[in-house]
């Protein structure tokens, strides 16, 4: 018998899987995530049209990227997007959340149907929202993609319509993480449901907010079928977030080099913003909010 267990404590190494068990997730995210980041990262020092073999062009991508008008209203545009989705959804998932960890079977009952429109595919959520806001078709008698707040609601609503259920689940598991001893104390001493809801629900959210919060904002900078399918990134180019600009090089003008070097601004964008959110609201310490943890 082991020291630790002689003396009452786990057996040194219990629980702990192998690391091989993580070799699967491993190679899988090197092949299909950092494998395209890297030929990306390559290609933006290229031309290439798609057909026959890039050519080298040095920093003339980047050179020409950092030159361009339309970087600067796409990237004003998706910061916007980023912020206003941000506020948006996390107000809704959070109150929703909350609401569905309390016990009853109703509230089961509308949480998963509250799910339903994270199953369905972009595509077909755009296609079904392009149509419900037709003009002369749809449910709404105006030209609401037509305009520039019109089209930049539209596509921060529906992808709300479409995440928000995602976010709702993770807060409704961190809420039924916090200790019940905390409301029972706090019942005793006078508080009210407001005054718990500010003082004890929120504060026990913080790193559950934080790791909502990133998904929102990778997921806001990545937007794509919504847009493509909603705007086409009209009217103009109000709607033109970086991802859709990225899409015109490549896909319409078949300049793989300038939209690879797009991309790779894109992707070390996204990282930076995650990780100065992970550092500003201290989850990188990943202290358990639960009591006596």
């Amino acid at each position: 018998m082991s020291t630790s267990a002689a003396g009452g404590g786990p057996p040194t190494g219990a629980g702990r899987p192998h690391t091989s068990w993580a070799l699967p997730g491993v190679l899988f995210f090197a092949f299909f995530a950092v494998a395209p980041m890297v030929l990306a990262f390559c290609l933006s020092f290229t031309e290439w049209n798609g057909l026959g073999d890039p050519e080298p062009v040095g920093l003339a991508n980047w050179r020409r990227l950092l030159g361009d008008d339309r970087l600067t209203q796409s990237l004003t545009v998706t910061v916007l997007l980023t912020a206003v989705s941000w506020v948006f959804q996390t107000v809704i998932s959070l109150l929703l959340g909350v609401w569905a960890a309390g016990r009853g079977r109703n509230r089961a009952i509308l949480s998963a149907v509250f799910f339903v429109p994270f199953l369905l595919s972009s595509t077909a959520i755009s296609l079904l929202f392009y149509a419900l806001l037709d003009p002369n078709f749809g449910i709404v008698h105006r030209d609401t993609l037509g305009s520039t707040s019109g089209a930049f609601l539209a596509i921060v609503f529906v992808g709300g319509w479409q995440f928000i259920p995602f976010h709702t689940l993770i807060y409704q598991g961190g809420a039924r993480q916090i200790p019940e001893v905390l409301y029972q104390a706090a019942a005793i001493d006078g508080a009210g449901r407001y005054r718990q809801f500010f003082s004890i629900t929120l504060p026990q959210l913080r790193n559950t907010a934080t790791t909502s919060g990133v998904l929102m904002v990778v997921g806001s900078l990545t937007y794509f079928e919504t847009v493509l399918i909603l705007t086409q990134g009209g009217p103009g180019t109000d709607t033109a977030i970086l991802p859709y600009l990225m899409y015109q090089a490549g896909f319409k003008s078949y300049d793989f080099g300038y939209a690879s070097a797009i991309a790779t601004f894109l992707v070390v964008a996204a990282t930076a913003l995650s990780l100065l959110l992970v550092r500003l609201s201290g989850f990188g310490a990943m202290r358990s909010t639960r009591e006596g943890m």
